[in-house]
């Protein structure tokens, strides 16, 4: 058993109120939330939180883990040209051991932020969760089915053997893009939607070249087809949602899905700003993710919440729009419940105990008006004390406690690009 005591714990368990409790967990759940009792059990350990904040980890809701390879190696240039010309050529060079090294060292990146689990849609899914699971971090596997993949009908055994593949891991059904992807492959993950009963999730309306194209093809945007085909009969979403109009809105209300949002990557690529405040003032589910570092070039949840409040106000030309403490719960709540870890998103008896700890003793975080603002508007990286998923501590006061020394993983990364540049 672990204890945490003597700091400020943001639960989330029906409430955004901070108190000063008790957390202690064990194994991989939370199992006591409340004031210091006169007798205490014995603990593995005691962590003096010394008015520090306790919080459920971030969910970084879309993102390509294995993509650090590309980091700043496929810059400045639009969604179309980056794709074809920089990523997809390069990631044919890009082995299952490569992208093995490249995703633990997106997982280091992550547990710097306080990111505590993923919902990671790329290739090479063997080496993916191997990763994962040799570094003790949590994931969710996306399908990413598209006309590149020889053999369309594995995004059904792949749901299937991920879903029990270990306690860490588990899979969602989805697929690439719309522009990615025949309408015979869509009527294929709409099939299995309908006999597993399952949520689908896809990219969906990042440019306004790709909404145009699929009405050129189809004589509906994104959304409308992928409704249309029963794709969203059981929930699910999109990634991006920048170009989304009433009629997509719409359903998205009315099937409950989640709009993930990925300012940074947006941004980046030139690709626009979603419309966060009409998505609140319609009560449409909001997750945030990174995108992979090939488009953001960081995994940082602390840049994402930041963008998301301040473009959104920027949009709107109103100041008011989209609060802090609602972009900080997207970041741990609606990501967990939009990727089906809905054990993760408060800290609460019986939940997963995937945490962070937020450090309130530097000058950014000061004087302490109101956190969840200074978290959102202030807060950086250099704030994550600690990140513990599935009870175990990954990462702390800057070192990693993931089965690995970070240096090894650093050299082998580099060692791998030395031939993908080549």
């Amino acid at each position: 058993m672990i204890r945490f005591y003597n700091g400020r714990v943001l639960t989330f368990d029906g409430s955004a109120d901070i108190t000063q409790t008790e957390v202690w967990t064990d194994g991989g759940v939370i199992c006591y939330v409340g004031a210091a009792p006169e007798k205490r059990p014995g603990f593995e350990r005691e962590i003096d939180l010394n008015g520090d904040l306790l919080i459920p980890g971030f969910k970084d809701a879309h993102t390509h883990s294995g993509m650090t390879f590309l980091r700043s190696l496929a810059d400045d240039m639009p969604l179309d040209k980056w794709l074809s010309e920089q990523v997809w050529p390069r990631e044919a060079r890009l082995s299952p051991d490569g992208l093995y090294i490249m995703t633990r060292l997106a997982v280091m990146e992550y547990l710097t932020s306080g990111i505590t689990s993923c919902f990671d849609m790329y290739f090479h899914n063997d080496a993916f969760v191997r990763a994962c699971i040799d570094s003790g971090f949590r994931a969710v596997l996306c399908g990413d089915m598209n006309n590149f993949d020889r053999d369309y009908t594995e995004l059904e055994d792949k749901f299937l053997r991920y879903n029990k593949t270990h306690e860490l891991i588990s899979y969602r059904l989805g697929f690439h893009a719309e522009y990615t992807t025949s309408k015979e492959r869509m009527e294929f993950v709409a099939s299995l939607v309908q006999k597993y009963r399952e949520p689908m999730f896809v990219h969906s309306s990042e440019t306004s070249a790709e909404v145009s194209g699929c009405i050129e093809r189809y004589g509906v945007t994104p959304t409308v087809l992928f409704d249309k085909l029963g794709m969203y009969d059981y929930g699910g979403g999109g990634f991006h949602c920048v170009h989304m109009s009433d009629e997509d809105i719409e359903i998205f209300k009315k099937r409950g899905l989640w709009a993930v949002l990925n300012p940074a990557s947006n941004l980046k690529l030139a690709s626009g700003i979603a419309p966060v405040k009409r998505f609140l003032d319609e009560g449409i589910n909001l997750a945030l993710g990174t995108d992979g570092a090939g488009s953001n070039n960081a995994l940082d949840m602390f840049r994402e919440m930041y963008l998301t409040s301040v473009l959104a106000k920027y949009r709107e030309r109103d100041a008011s729009a989209v609060d802090a403490l609602s972009v900080l719960k997207m970041a741990c709540v609606g990501g967990a419940r939009a990727i089906g870890l809905d054990d993760c998103d408060a800290i609460a008896v019986g939940k997963k105990a995937d945490l962070a700890v937020i450090d309130l003793h530097k000058p950014n975080m000061r004087p302490i008006n109101n956190i969840a603002k200074n978290i959102v508007y202030s807060g950086s990286k250099d704030n994550v004390r600690l990140t513990m998923v599935n009870g175990r501590v990954l990462y702390e006061n800057g070192e990693f406690f993931i089965g690995e020394d970070a240096g090894r993983i650093y050299d082998e990364a580099e060692k791998i690009m030395e031939t993908i540049r080549s």
